[in-house]
């Protein structure tokens, strides 16, 4: 254990180069082209199919054939329900493969990863509180302002969870990594115990929602979720990049990054808020959804190198393509019904994550 806790965590830093990789400009189109062709199947594959040959003509961008009787289903299945889960799907998956990117930087621990550690569970929480209160006879009984406070105790869960495990697991400028990854699993287990006892006092339809929360679906996006999260997304991930530089250096060390210029502490800060409003954002319109955050900038640094600057925005790109093809795919794997995504994302992320314990295993013991 000592061996585990005193060894430093194998980010490899890039720090002071400025340039960009020759590979990375063609990974970033790549995976742009990636998440415009996920898209165009995810639109096109459901229930209610649409053709790639009528896709244009539900879009708008051509007038439908003579013989297109189909053309009003199709445009109202496009719009109403088919894009609005796209974009939703789209922003969910590029916040947390980003919030697990900031988080693994910040913590300079490749194990680090929103949902893993507890960050999701707390803001599930705080979700789960929310929809048992607001719901309860005498909150409606008590006069007070009714709107959906979701987003907003997702949000300060998720802010509280991130901070109390960055407190346990920092000392003297050091992380520790089995502490990190123990108190990550002892938060997640304290609110899942919350969780459990809302769900013992909870009526049938806020059971109903809470496991949506625990499960995960975007079987509920719309319109207004995706105006909901649009500024969150925005502002993080132009926030995120911003930073970048900052956490290359700050993988060096926190001494190191102090002498450097980096103010450590209100880059600290500006992570952890990061962090959870990613987090909270994606909890509050989708429910937990693991192991994108430490599956998709694992596989990016692999292409695009270490580099923060690089590895974000490469990872928003990638977790939204991933997202909405896992997304897709748990739409028709029991078509008509749907296979929750957190439980797909799991199956999919686990091994993964055995792999890399594995591989760390190897050359910790080597």
């Amino acid at each position: 254990m000592t061996a585990v806790e005193t060894s430093p965590v194998r980010i490899t830093p890039a720090v002071g180069t400025g340039r960009i990789r020759p590979r990375a400009v063609p990974v970033l189109l790549l995976l742009t082209l990636g998440l415009v062709l996920v898209g165009i199947a995810a639109a096109s594959i459901g229930a209610a199919g649409i053709p790639l040959s009528r896709l244009p003509a539900a879009l708008g961008l051509v007038a439908p054939a003579a013989d297109n009787t189909a053309h009003a289903r199709d445009a109202l299945v496009l719009w109403s329900i088919r894009i609005p889960r796209i974009v939703v799907t789209a922003m969910v998956g590029a916040m947390l493969a980003v919030a697990g990117a900031i988080m693994q930087g910040l913590f300079r621990n490749p194990l680090a990863d929103p949902a893993l550690v507890g960050v999701s569970s707390g803001g599930a929480f705080a979700a789960a509180t929310a929809i048992v209160i607001t719901d309860s006879a005498w909150y409606i009984r008590s006069g007070l302002p009714h709107f959906d406070l979701l987003p907003i105790a997702a949000f300060v869960g998720s802010l509280a969870t991130t901070s109390i495990l960055y407190r346990i697991a920092s000392r003297n400028g050091r992380t520790s990594v089995a502490i990190f990854l123990l108190s990550g699993i002892a938060i997640a287990a304290l609110a899942n115990a919350g969780i459990g006892l809302l769900v013992f006092v909870a009526d049938d339809r806020q059971l109903r929602d809470i496991t949506f929360w625990m499960l995960g679906s975007f079987a509920g996006s719309t319109w207004s979720k995706a105006a909901l999260i649009t500024p969150v997304m925005a502002a993080v991930l132009l926030a995120s990049v911003l930073v970048g530089r900052q956490l290359d250096v700050l993988v060096l060390g926190e001494a190191e990054a102090f002498h450097s210029g980096v103010n450590v502490q209100r880059l600290k800060a500006i992570c952890i808020v990061l962090i959870s409003a990613m987090t909270g954002a994606a909890v509050a319109v989708a429910g937990v959804i693991g192991f994108v955050g430490i599956v998709v900038p694992h596989l990016l640094r692999l292409v695009v190198g270490p580099g923060h600057r690089l590895l974000l925005p490469a990872s928003a790109l990638f977790g939204a393509a991933l997202v909405t093809g896992a997304d897709t795919l748990a739409r028709i794997l029991a078509a008509p019904a749907e296979v929750p995504i957190g439980v797909l994302t799991a199956a999919i992320g686990a091994p993964f994550f055995l792999a890399i314990l594995l591989r760390q295993r190897a050359t910790v013991l080597a």
